[in-house]
């Protein structure tokens, strides 16, 4: 199963759901998806949608999960890694009216560069990512607030 995260806040993220869905239909996906969708509205026979879903559940989802494609949120993301999961991340970008900034471009680049998950920049590179995935083993992520503080410093020494 795939489990697609898109996040809590007020922002939609259609291109990455419509790029899931448009590999569901070349074969690329075959497994059944599941989509904590947030905000973003999307019609689909393809996939099973949820707005949001209750913590318990989302945890089982998670366990359950072969390969996670999560936008590039912090706390998506690190949820992903601490079950040990296989992780696509994808950022929201402002171009798109996904996020107010790009700064989910950074996290996911520093996540990539860590080697904790495969980071595109680009919902195009998508196929790519799910056959890099099959054979990506990520590095095993521990939990250490120094390195997600240097993550964040990098990011805001970017914007300045």
């Amino acid at each position: 199963m795939i489990l697609v995260l898109l996040g809590t806040q007020h922002n939609e993220f259609k291109r990455l759901l419509q790029q899931i869905e448009d590999c569901i239909d070349s074969g690329i996906i075959q497994e059944r998806v599941v989509v904590q969708a947030g905000f973003t509205k999307y019609k689909t026979e393809k996939m099973k949608i949820f707005d949001m879903i209750e913590k318990e559940i989302l945890e089982n989802l998670i366990e359950e999960a072969d390969i996670i494609i999560t936008h590039g949120g912090v706390g998506s993301i690190t949820m992903a890694l601490r079950k040990h999961k296989k992780v696509i991340a994808v950022p929201r970008l402002h171009e798109f009216h996904e996020h107010v900034n790009d700064h989910q471009r950074q996290i996911v680049q520093d996540f990539n560069e860590r080697k904790y998950l495969i980071g595109i920049q680009n919902v195009e590179d998508l196929p790519e990512a799910l056959h890099r995935i099959k054979t990506f083993t990520p590095k095993e992520y521990q939990e250490n607030n120094q390195e997600l503080i240097k993550i964040i410093e990098n990011f805001i020494d970017n914007i300045k």
